[in-house]
């Protein structure tokens, strides 16, 4: 299941990338820590993570392409208990000090030596389906906001509500089992500005006056994320003559959208004329960002995607893991947005905000 492609670095981070850039946002630990003891902080990650343990084990239980998935679902269970409760007592054992990036790592690595390669397939099949179906009407919506800066608040607000799902998080990991999601519901119910980081009104100032030649956009989750929160949005970029790049993950982890399953999405968007609800796609493109976790070291990515983003102007990191529990203070050498919903108290508390709070953060780099 190790994806194959050579990873380097993403040549739009701030140089040198030694001393510029730290992928993790949260200080786990300080260099004044004892190596041999857990922080409170990474203690308190630890219990984030055994907390999701149970949704995740019965995803993989119910995972009908593996065989003895029960029993091996079980066995992924206990083995990544194990290694959390070692981390707790040695934080130097299974590659640590564990930060988000490790902890992903492993339960991702226990899943796939287990056989279980994809164990949200089936939910994020259901929610693309569903998603799509929803695809024009949110868009016919937004078209119809004659204000350019009042469409763009729209369609922030589109991205926040369809970043909520994230079965990542324990508590929406249960929410959604109950009733699902309605979308546009969620739209009207984002927590009030200002939000924890909220740079939204710069951003639309810059909107009106300014047009970036070329966007990456990093992805999330499949289904309302993706298809209604981010792919509106990429359109109305498209509309404006902006060529766009789309980063997905090169394999599944969690309910992110794949790569492969990307390309599925918009091919099923599209009419006959390759149009996206009117609006032409020949500036659209699809990258592998070669990442196969819910977070990312932008020191990692595939080579496609280092030489599609050569030259663009505006990065964005959509999503509480690539944009906010990583990569929030990440430097870069053009406009950069991390834009995303908080999902985790932890972050919350970091962040000094509410939960289910949104970051919006724009950093814009002077033209010299």
């Amino acid at each position: 299941m190790e994806s194959l492609s050579e990873v380097v670095e993403f040549p739009l981070l701030q140089t040198p990338i030694d001393s510029h850039y730290r992928a993790s946002t949260i200080p786990y630990r300080f260099p004044s820590d004892n190596p041999r003891k857990s922080t409170p902080t990474e203690l308190s990650w630890i219990h984030l993570f055994l907390n999701s343990i149970p949704s995740f084990k019965k995803r993989a239980e119910s995972d009908t392409s593996v065989p003895d998935a029960a029993i091996k679902a079980d066995k992924f269970a206990q083995r990544y208990t194990d290694i959390l409760e070692d981390l707790k007592k040695d934080p130097e054992s299974h590659g640590g000090p564990p930060d988000c990036i490790l902890l992903c790592r492993l339960r991702e690595q226990i899943l796939r030596e287990l056989g279980f390669a994809d164990i949200f397939k089936k939910v994020k099949d259901e929610e693309n389906a569903k998603a799509i179906t929803l695809f024009e009407n949110v868009v016919l919506l937004n078209d119809a906001i004659e204000d350019e800066v009042k469409r763009l608040e729209n369609l922030v607000r589109g991205i926040f509500a369809g970043n909520i799902f994230d079965l990542g998080s324990a508590q929406l990991a249960e929410v959604f089992s109950k009733d699902g999601m309605s979308f546009l519901a969620s739209c009207q119910n984002i927590v009030p500005r200002p939000w924890v980081i909220d740079d939204l009104d710069t951003f639309k100032t810059k909107w009106s006056k300014k047009s970036w030649k070329k966007v990456i956009i990093f992805v999330d989750n499949s289904g309302a994320d993706i298809i209604l929160g981010i792919l509106p949005f990429a359109r109305e970029l498209l509309r404006r003559g902006t060529q766009v790049v789309l980063a997905a993950n090169d394999l599944p982890s969690i309910n992110d959208v794949t790569y492969s399953e990307l390309i599925e999405i918009i091919s099923k968007l599209k009419d006959e004329e390759g149009r996206l609800v009117g609006v032409s796609t020949s500036n659209l493109l699809i990258a592998n960002s070669g990442n196969d976790l819910p977070v990312i070291d932008l020191t990692r990515v595939s080579q496609e995607l280092a030489y599609l983003a050569s030259d663009a102007d505006l990065v964005v990191l959509e999503g509480m893991g690539r944009g906010i529990e990583t990569n929030l203070y990440a430097q870069f050498k053009c406009d950069s947005l991390k834009i995303g919903m908080v999902k985790h108290p932890e972050v919350a508390q970091f962040l000094g905000g509410r939960l289910y709070d949104c970051v919006f953060k724009y950093n814009e780099v002077s033209s010299s």
